[in-house]
């Protein structure tokens, strides 16, 4: 992937003839990235246009104009996972439905009782997540701000506490299921 310098710097800064140009010049290389990286050809060309989009979107998030080809193949290679995460997601709310259905019929106290007790078990970073994103309701971006760490970190600091506090009150239904 071969880019003039001097066309990524004012598609940088926003000349949208520039932006177009450097698009149009991209295409064939993305379109090969695609169909290298996406295993279903009937989705290479939507790959394509989500990639351009992006690409337009993002441009000056990229620093280095060297850069961009690796991040480009990123961005495909992301683009055409995003199937497989799909069917990934799918069979993740198949489980959730099967906990949700054993939750819904444990008495409430019980239950009041067990999540309690699996929020006391999580490290404070952990719990302090839980209770400002399911208990306050605040937004990612909210309880991003109120912790000072970026989206990103509380996002995977939520996903970490609820895995956590699903194990524990899966085990916790394992042992009452013993008695």
């Amino acid at each position: 992937m071969r880019l003039d310098g001097a066309l990524f710097a004012a598609a940088q800064a926003g000349n949208p003839a520039a932006l177009e140009r450097m698009l149009r010049d991209l295409q064939p290389d993305i379109r090969r990235y695609a169909r290298r990286q996406c295993h279903r050809s009937s989705s290479v060309e939507d790959v394509v246009q989500e990639a351009l989009i992006v690409l337009y979107r993002r441009v000056g998030a990229v620093r280095d104009p060297l850069a961009l080809a690796g991040w480009v193949l990123r961005v495909v290679t992301r683009l055409c996972m995003l199937p497989v995460l799909g069917l990934m997601r799918g069979a993740e709310s198949l489980s959730e439905r099967d906990e949700a259905a054993h939750f819904a019929a444990m008495p409430a106290d019980e239950l009041r009782h067990d999540l309690v007790s699996a929020l006391e078990s999580l490290p404070a970073p952990y719990r302090e997540i839980v209770l400002l994103r399911d208990m306050e309701q605040l937004t990612i971006g909210e309880a991003a701000e109120r912790l000072g760490i970026t989206r990103e970190a509380t996002k995977s600091r939520l996903h970490r506490a609820r895995a956590l506090l699903r194990e524990y009150l899966q085990a916790d239904g394992a042992k009452e299921l013993k008695r």
